[in-house]
C-alpha cells in the first residue's frame, strides 16, 4: 500500500493491491464509510489485465484506489453490482470493451456494444487489431416490453429532429402515462480513451477539451489536474484561481441556456428569448476572456491563461437580469404548473443511482466537488443549494441559485487578478513510484473525474474519463415513471445529459 499527497488536498491518496476474492469485502467497507465509486477502469499491462476501482469521500477529501490483477486468458472478477449500481454499469462497460467478465452480474447484457458488434472482439485490448466484419451476431437489443390491456409502445430516435447526438428511447405507455422508459445510448462510441494513448500530455489537452463540447473547461481541467498529480507538478495558487473563474463562467452560460430551454419546453418562447439574450452576452464575455466562446484555451497544463479578467460589475448586472427573468417564469401559472411535481426523483433513488450535480442536489443529495474535492479554496462564498422535491421545478431552481453563487465566486476570485499566463509546463517523465494521477472537478453538470497513467517516456499509457452523465442517465427513466408522454421533452431537458460525455 502506498500513500501520496494530492495537489487538490493535503489528504492522502491510498493505493492498494487487492486479490479478486478480497474485493467485495473491501468495497463493502468503503461504502459503509460513505465513500462513493468515482471510477472503474480496466488496464492492459504486459503480463495481466488490471482493474482500478477509485472511491472518494469528503470531509476530509479522500481517494482510495483498489487494484485487481487478472489472468488475461481468464479475466474473471466478482461482480459488485449488488453492492453498488454504478459499479455494476462500469463492469458491463469493461466486459464490452476489454472482455473482463463480472461473475454473477445480475444484468449481464451488453451496455456499450450494439447488436452489430462481432462477438469476441474487444476494441480496447492491445491485440484487438482491425475490427472484423460487423453483422448481426446477437440479434436485436433485448428491450423490456410491457404487456397488458391498452399498453402500447412509442419509439423515439435514435435520430432526432434537433442538433443533438443519437439516443433511442422506447416508451411503454397506457393512455398518456409512461409505465416504463428504456434508453439506449452508445450509438456514436468514438474510442476517445484509446485516442489518448501514446500522446504526450500537451498534445492531448485539445482532445480533453472536446470530450463534451459544452464542458470544455471541466474536462480540460480534470485532465490537467490528473497529469499534474502524476508528474508531481505544483500549479501556482493564482493559476488555480484563474481556473476556478473559468469553471464558473462555463457553469453560467450553460445554466442560463438550460433555464431558457426549460421555459421553451412549456411554450414560453418569450422567456427563452430573454434567457438567450443573456446567454449571448455571456458567450461574448467568454470570447473576451479566453478568445473562444466556449472558453477553450484558458486552462493549460501547469497553469491558466486569461486575455482579460471578467468585469464583476458587468456580471452582477447580468445576474440581476437572470433573477428577474426567473421571477417572471416562476410567477407564470402555466410554467409553475408544468414544473411543479413533474418527474420527481426521490432522495433515496438519487443516492442509490449515484447521481451527481444539479440532478443530485435537486433531490436532496448534497454533493459538490468544489467543496468536497477542492483544487483551490473558494471560502465561505461557495454555498451549495439543495432541494428535496426532486422535480423539474427543483432542477430549475437549483440552476437559478447556482448562477447567483457562480457570479459571487467570480467576483471574489477575480478581485485583484491580472490577465496573462500564470504557470508553465515542461514535458517531463512520470515520478518514480507513482505514474498515475486523478483529477476531480465539479463541472456544470456535476463531478467529472479523469485518471491518467503515464509511461516511462512521459506519454499517456491510459486515460479513463467519467462524465457525470454516465451516472445520471439511469436516473432519467426512474424519474419519468408515472409522468405523461408530453412531459418527456421537458423532463429530458431538466436533466440535460450529455451523449458525447457518455458515449466516449
Amino acid at each position: 500500500m502506498t500513500t501520496e499527497p494530492t495537489h487538490q488536498d493535503p489528504a492522502a491518496r491510498t493505493v492498494a493491491d487487492v486479490a479478486p476474492a478480497e474485493l467485495p469485502d473491501r468495497v463493502a467497507a468503503l461504502l459503509a464509510e460513505h465513500h462513493r465509486p468515482a471510477l472503474v477502469a480496466a488496464h492492459q499491462d504486459p503480463d495481466a489485465l488490471r482493474v482500478v476501482y477509485l472511491f472518494t469521500a469528503a470531509s476530509p477529501d479522500r481517494r482510495t484506489e483498489l487494484h485487481v490483477r487478472l489472468d488475461p486468458d481468464d479475466p474473471v472478477l466478482p461482480s459488485l453490482a449488488a453492492l453498488s449500481f454504478p459499479v455494476g454499469r462500469f463492469e458491463r462497460e469493461m466486459h464490452d470493451l476489454y472482455g473482463i467478465v463480472p461473475k454473477d452480474h445480475p444484468l449481464p447484457r451488453r451496455l456499450v456494444r450494439h447488436h452489430h458488434w462481432p462477438r469476441g472482439w474487444y476494441p480496447m485490448r492491445a491485440d484487438a487489431g482491425p475490427p472484423p466484419a460487423f453483422g448481426d451476431p446477437e440479434g436485436p437489443y433485448p428491450f423490456v416490453s410491457v404487456e397488458g390491456r391498452g399498453v402500447y409502445e412509442i419509439p423515439v430516435g435514435p435520430v432526432h429532429a434537433g442538433l443533438i447526438e443519437p439516443g433511442h428511447f422506447r416508451f411503454s405507455v397506457v393512455g398518456e402515462s409512461i409505465l416504463k422508459l428504456k434508453a439506449r445510448l452508445w450509438f456514436v462510441h468514438k474510442g476517445v480513451e484509446k485516442l489518448f494513448q501514446g500522446r504526450v500530455p500537451a498534445d492531448a489537452l485539445e482532445l480533453a477539451e472536446r470530450v463534451s463540447g459544452d464542458t470544455s473547461v471541466g474536462h480540460a481541467l480534470a485532465f490537467c489536474l490528473a497529469v499534474e498529480e502524476a508528474t508531481g507538478m505544483r500549479v501556482p495558487p493564482e493559476a488555480q484561481r484563474m481556473r476556478a473563474v473559468l469553471l464558473e463562467l462555463e457553469r453560467l452560460y450553460n445554466h442560463v441556456t438550460d433555464l431558457g430551454a426549460l421555459c421553451n419546453d412549456v411554450a414560453h418562447s418569450v422567456l427563452n428569448a430573454q434567457f438567450g439574450r443573456v446567454r449571448e452576452q455571456l458567450l461574448r464575455l467568454n470570447a473576451e476572456v479566453t478568445g473562444h466562446r466556449l472558453l477553450r484555451g484558458g486552462v493549460v497544463l501547469g497553469g491558466a491563461v486569461l486575455r482579460t479578467v471578467p468585469d464583476a460589475y458587468r456580471l452582477k448586472a447580468l445576474g440581476e437580469d437572470v433573477a428577474e427573468i426567473v421571477d417572471l417564469a416562476l410567477g407564470h401559472t402555466v410554467v409553475a404548473d408544468r414544473f411543479t411535481g413533474t418527474a420527481p426523483l426521490s432522495t433515496a433513488a438519487a443516492r442509490d443511482l449515484g447521481t451527481l450535480g444539479y440532478v443530485a442536489r435537486a433531490s436532496g443529495v448534497d454533493v459538490d466537488a468544489r467543496r468536497d474535492h477542492p483544487f483551490t479554496d473558494l471560502g465561505p462564498t461557495l454555498t451549495v443549494p439543495t432541494c428535496d422535491t426532486g422535480d423539474v421545478l427543483a432542477r430549475f431552481r437549483i440552476r437559478a441559485e447556482e448562477i447567483a453563487v457562480s457570479i459571487a465566486l467570480i467576483g471574489e476570485l477575480a478581485d485583484g487578478m491580472a490577465p496573462g499566463r500564470i504557470g508553465s509546463w515542461a514535458p517531463s517523465k512520470a515520478r518514480d513510484g507513482l505514474a498515475s494521477g486523478v483529477g476531480i472537478v465539479e463541472g456544470w453538470r456535476g463531478t467529472i473525474t479523469h485518471r491518467v497513467e503515464l509511461a516511462a517516456d512521459g506519454t499517456l499509457a491510459r486515460v479513463k474519463i467519467v462524465d457525470p452523465s454516465f451516472f445520471n442517465w439511469p436516473a432519467l427513466p426512474v424519474a419519468l415513471n408515472g409522468a405523461i408522454v408530453p412531459d418527456f421533452p421537458l423532463v429530458n431537458k431538466s436533466f440535460n445529459l450529455s451523449y458525447a460525455g457518455n458515449d466516449l
